[in-house]
């Protein structure tokens, strides 16, 4: 016990004298690392604070401080709630749908990417699929009430021109996780697709020539070659987002379904159920 206790002790020494090594050999190396730190705790580290709210009623107009603390009561009612089922199910199972289907679309972009010749044409189809991610859900929310409402609605109008049925898209729960899907994907699958482009960058472009020598096509290259080297980034990633899986992208899901009760069984999530409890208690 007192081996482990010693070489634990030993280790942190270690580092903290490779930390003070490197500040006083590299300072402005660390000093690039500078706004990224502040960054991180302003934004990162000082709002922890706010999760004494999660054991207080809390009002705005008492403060933080101010506030009740009422202990376990918030999760007595969240946990003992009819709800509580359905909203977890929702926000692992779409978490799960975004994860999977964004990291497939994410590696087909790159490797398509990967694959174009002309530099130029390269840039310019990066850039596009790069740019959903940057559209707040706000503005995607109002394009998805011009595309999808039934009256006079761009998908509605396309299938009357063909004779067909209208759809009402903010009626019918079922077809919303799809929709979310596909949404989530176009907003986020290019901006993904960034890191398995890096990472086909950096692979050793003598294996390819030797297969093409050998008399590899393309796609062979692909199947036998690029998807094997990507799967330990594509490992590591689907890990990372895996532990922010009850994350409910409360932004998202509250942008684009509201306050629409319709759409609840399928599209109700944790955080935007907690925050109507919230709105509702008041």
């Amino acid at each position: 016990m007192k081996s482990g206790t010693k070489r634990s002790k030993q280790k942190r020494g270690g580092i903290l004298a490779g930390l003070l090594y490197d500040m006083k050999h590299n300072p402005y190396l660390c000093l690039l690392c500078l706004p990224a730190i502040i960054w991180f705790c302003i934004f990162a580290y000082s709002p922890l604070v706010y999760l004494l709210t999660a054991f207080k009623r809390y009002q705005a107009t008492k403060g933080l401080w101010g506030s009740e603390w009422v202990g376990l009561k918030n999760f007595e009612a969240f946990f003992g709630s009819d709800a509580f089922f359905r909203v977890t199910f929702n926000t692992i199972f779409l978490n799960a749908l975004f994860i999977v289907v964004t990291m497939i679309f994410s590696i087909l972009i790159a490797i398509a990417l990967s694959e174009v010749g002309n530099r130029l044409f390269k840039k310019v189809t990066q850039s596009i699929v790069i740019l959903p991610h940057f559209i707040s859900w706000t503005v995607i929310a109002l394009l998805c009430e011009a595309l999808l409402k039934t009256q006079n609605g761009f998908i509605n109008n396309i299938l009357v021109s063909l004779g067909l049925e209208k759809i009402n898209f903010y009626q019918n729960a079922d077809v919303w996780p799809a929709l979310l899907t596909i949404l989530r994907v176009w907003q986020g699958a290019g901006y993904g697709s960034i890191v398995y482009l890096a990472t086909i960058a950096g692979l050793d472009q003598e294996m390819f020539e030797a297969a093409r020598v050998d008399g590899a096509t393309r796609g062979q290259c692909i199947r036998y070659l690029t998807l094997p080297l990507l799967k330990s980034t594509a490992i590591m990633l689907f890990i990372m987002n895996v532990g922010k899986i009850f994350n409910g992208d409360f932004g998202m899901i509250y942008n684009l379904v509201g306050t629409n009760s319709m759409l609840y069984r399928t599209t109700d999530v944790i955080d935007t159920y907690v925050y109507r409890m919230l709105m509702d208690s008041k």
